[in-house]
């Protein structure tokens, strides 16, 4: 590996998804403001993620809406005025 292009900042995050409040704990070195405390009792960095493996479709065999900053209505507010005026 090359030196010094590696980030020295790792330290332990609780990364939370915020779909099916599961959490899980991992090294990584991404920036966060919150911290939370985890089930050895101990308080980490808290990252907050909109989807991961327990609430993705493909992973779970559901399918679920998950809306996130009104993406769905603009969609249907789109299209709606589309299907509209087709007919």
């Amino acid at each position: 590996m090359k030196e010094g292009i590696h980030p020295s900042s790792y330290r332990f995050v609780i990364f939370k998804d915020l779909t099916s409040e599961y959490s899980f704990l991992t090294r990584s070195c991404v920036e966060t403001k919150e911290t939370a405390k985890w089930e050895d009792g101990n308080e980490y960095p808290l990252y907050k993620l909109e989807i991961s493996d327990k609430s993705h479709p493909f992973f779970t065999g559901k399918q679920t809406l998950v809306d996130t900053a009104g993406r769905v209505e603009k969609f249907r507010k789109r299209y709606d005025s589309r299907k509209e005026s087709n007919f």
